[in-house]
């Protein structure tokens, strides 16, 4: 189960097939994709023609909400004061007992975890793919540069954990 987050991230630095290897599916709701592919292409965001790509290739899918649980999305949304793509997430993750759920959003992320998800966010991920060998240090490295600065608001010590974590798994692989 994904919002929109980290699927925007990923696709802006190329490592949205992360997801594929990790997770093999990826499934969000109609809100995630309206909000990621659709409102991104009419941007002209390259990343969302990433994700469409995705979609298109069958790993990321979408799942359409019953009306009954869009009413109890928008509930969600109004009473949490978050976004409906974002309470789509959760009402879907809870409809199909996801055990993850991505997310970059404090406040989602909170949430979710209430829920009892595991809750990753797009660092988290990276670092799960630099422990898996299917990124390198370098990549985390670009990250930092590429997200934290423009896009994900990291802060500089945020980025100084974010690659100590990534240092001290690439020295305990050795």
């Amino acid at each position: 189960m994904s919002d929109a987050g980290p699927l925007i991230h990923l696709a802006q630095i190329n490592k949205l097939q992360i997801l594929e290897k990790l997770f093999k599916r990826v499934l969000i709701s109609q809100g995630v994709k309206r909000e990621v592919v659709d409102e991104g292409i009419k941007l002209g965001h390259s990343d969302a023609v990433t994700v469409k790509e995705a979609i298109d290739k069958g790993w990321i899918m979408i799942e359409k909400l019953t009306r009954e649980e869009l009413l109890a999305a928008k509930r969600l949304a109004k009473g949490e004061n978050i976004s409906q793509s974002d309470a789509e997430t959760l009402i879907l993750a809870k409809k199909k007992e996801a055990r993850n759920v991505l997310v970059d959003e404090k406040i989602l992320s909170h949430l979710a975890k209430m829920f009892g998800f595991t809750v990753w966010n797009t660092w988290t991920i990276m670092l799960e793919a630099l422990s898996k060998r299917l990124i390198e240090i370098s990549d985390i490295k670009l990250a930092i540069k590429e997200l934290g600065k423009n896009r994900h608001k990291l802060k500089a010590k945020q980025a100084e954990e974010i690659l100590e974590a990534a240092e001290r798994i690439v020295s305990n692989r050795k």
